[in-house]
């Protein structure tokens, strides 16, 4: 299959100058290992008009766009692929506003849109980081006075990040967790869901951290003042930058949203002639996911 490279602007609407040409290339992502009727599960099948397929077991004929997160795409294939590009591929945040200005969308369509994108690029926890990993907290939404350090009723948005470091003590991959509060608890699914075992983990001294050393190799030195976590403060101001750039308000209900994002790209930054086409395949794979179940999480 031809999947796109680089972040051209023009070479991609070049390549992909239509509703058409995009359902093509879904298409070829979906079937490219064959065709499994998701109604029955029968494998065999023709392809018909129109970029479906149709199952000889059941006559179940599925477009492209089924049971992927472009199902039900109503403001056509182009701009939800025009979307994906922007949000993969540029450098800095864009909001819903600017997305909806650039595609002539209404902020609140291009906001759900983009927030099922956000959602195929959740990691899928199948590589978690390894060697050398520095792990702090930190918080977003602004100082409230009278407020330092780990307050617990602060109404900031409270998050873990863990960072994998190279040899040379480069920022390799980044994850990073909502997290309620800075118990060991809370602490402790981005240790099992994104760090190996056999990782030599660095944390400050916070008590917090030391329940988790009955199963990781964790070792607590003292900040001094983030000195001896350079490379990790300057991924959190990274973070804090990227937040601070949506103008609109992001909800404790989203948050983690964005930050799988902002992993997303940065995990891919030395790939990124690929990333705009491991988005979309991201997305084929993905499930659905509607409107209503969007909302449903605003109002947990």
């Amino acid at each position: 299959m031809e999947e796109f490279k680089g972040q051209d602007l023009l070479n991609f609407i070049k390549e992909l100058p239509n509703d058409e040409a995009c359902k093509s290339y879904l298409a070829k992502i979906k079937w490219h290992d064959g065709f499994t009727c998701s109604k029955c599960g029968h494998t065999k099948g023709c392809a018909k008009s129109g970029y479906t397929y149709h199952c000889y077991n059941c006559h179940h004929v599925e477009s492209a766009t089924a049971n992927t997160i472009f199902h039900k795409v109503k403001f056509g294939l182009q701009k939800a692929f025009c979307i994906a590009f922007e949000m993969s591929t540029s450098s800095k945040s864009i909001s819903s506003i600017q997305m909806g200005k650039r595609f002539s969308l209404r902020q609140g369509t291009a906001w759900y849109f983009m927030q099922k994108v956000r959602k195929a690029m959740k990691s899928s926890q199948k590589y978690p980081l390894e060697k050398l990993i520095h792990v702090d907290e930190f918080t977003v939404g602004g100082k409230e006075e009278g407020k330092q350090g780990r307050s617990y009723d602060s109404k900031k948005k409270k998050a873990v990040i863990a960072i994998e470091l190279t040899d040379n003590n480069k920022v390799k991959r980044v994850y990073i967790r909502s997290i309620d509060d800075y118990s060991a608890k809370s602490l402790t699914p981005i240790f099992e869901e994104h760090i190996c075992k056999s990782s030599k983990i660095i944390t400050d001294k916070w008590r917090g951290y030391e329940p988790l050393k009955e199963n990781f190799n964790i070792e607590q030195i003292y900040s001094n003042n983030g000195g001896n976590f350079k490379q990790l403060h300057t991924i959190i101001m990274q973070v804090k930058s990227w937040i601070r750039a949506i103008p609109t308000h992001v909800s404790k209900a989203h948050i983690q949203a964005y930050f799988d994002e902002f992993c997303f790209r940065i995990n891919r930054s030395q790939n990124k002639a690929s990333i705009f086409h491991k988005t979309i395949l991201r997305m084929v794979e993905s499930k659905p996911i509607y409107q209503s179940q969007i909302k449903q999480q605003i109002n947990v």
